[in-house]
Parts: structure tokens; C-alpha cells; sequence
């Protein structure tokens, strides 16, 4: 089963983040070919952390080497080849799958943008964390398309549109 836990910092609006976490990263993991980790015995942890840009700016810096803040960021604890043997290798019923980390100014001025609620980018943000998680990634044509359209379906599932349409006004 996925355990999603949320530490919020002010700035963020007043929503059920938790829920919200959760039914995002249960979205995510049931387009995958790990889907059965939602209802594995084991328990599998997930962490988000939603904090301030400045925040994120630092480890971005870090971690990536780029100095600005950025949306999200993910930081896997398995490697993506392990996954599959997730729950048959835990010692103790738990496994830690990995941290997501939301900056508040850059997913506000991005939603704003695209004329979403905070809520809904997010949840979008939280999805593509957890493919990230999962070993998915978007450095190529095909890998992004193929990252992108899991998100799609994911957030369908949740009743949010397609965050990758081009908005007209």
C-alpha cells in the first residue's frame, strides 16, 4: 500500500495535502507497470515536502547544478531495475520509495499561467514527481511522450485536464 506523507510550509493554500498527495501518487503509480504497489502488503512511503522557492532554489543548485528554483524535484531511493522486487526485498514491511519537493512561487506564478487552480498544478506536479520516483524520465522525444501521456491518463483518472494543452485566449 502507498503511505504519502506531507509537510506543508506556510504559503501553500489551505487544502487537504495529504489526500490530495495521495490520490495523486495512487493516479500515478496505477499507470505504471508497478501498479500493484498500490496494494502490495508492503508498505511503500513516499514523502512531499511543499516548501518555498528559496528552498528549492538551493537544492537545485545542489543537486542539479542549476541555480534557480524549479517546480519539483525528486529524489529516488531505489533504483528504478528494483522496483519490481520492492516488496519481496523489505526487511520490515516498509519501503521508502523517495522525496518530492514542490516550490510554492514557481507552482503559483506556473498556475497562474495556465489559468489552474494551485490544487490542480500540483496534483500535476505530484504525479510526474512519482514517475520520476519510478525511474521515468523526459530527457528524450520519446521518453517525454511517453512520461507525459502516464501523467495524462493519471490526472484523468483524478477529473483534471490535460495539463500539456496549449491554453488559447
Amino acid at each position: 500500500m502507498l503511505d504519502v506523507a506531507v509537510q506543508a510550509e506556510p504559503g501553500w493554500p489551505d487544502l487537504d495535502w495529504d489526500a490530495l498527495a495521495l490520490k495523486g501518487a495512487t493516479a500515478a503509480v496505477a499507470q505504471t507497470p508497478f501498479g500493484e504497489l498500490v496494494r502490495a502488503d508492503a508498505v511503500i512511503e513516499i514523502a512531499v515536502r511543499l516548501t518555498d522557492d528559496a528552498e528549492v532554489h538551493q537544492l537545485n543548485a545542489q543537486y542539479r547544478k542549476k541555480d534557480k528554483p524549479t517546480n519539483v524535484l525528486s529524489f529516488p531511493m531505489i533504483e528504478p531495475d528494483l522496483i519490481e522486487s520492492l516488496t519481496q526485498n523489505s526487511d520490515d514491511g516498509e519501503v521508502l520509495l523517495g522525496d518530492i519537493i514542490l516550490a510554492s512561487g514557481v507552482c503559483a506564478t506556473e498556475a497562474e499561467e495556465k489559468g489552474i487552480s494551485v490544487e490542480h498544478h500540483a496534483t500535476h506536479l505530484i504525479v510526474h514527481g512519482v514517475l520520476h520516483l519510478l525511474g521515468y524520465d523526459h530527457q528524450g522525444d520519446s521518453e517525454a511522450e511517453a512520461m507525459e501521456s502516464m501523467e495524462r491518463a493519471a490526472l484523468a483518472t483524478l477529473g483534471i485536464p490535460d495539463p500539456y494543452l496549449i491554453r488559447e485566449d
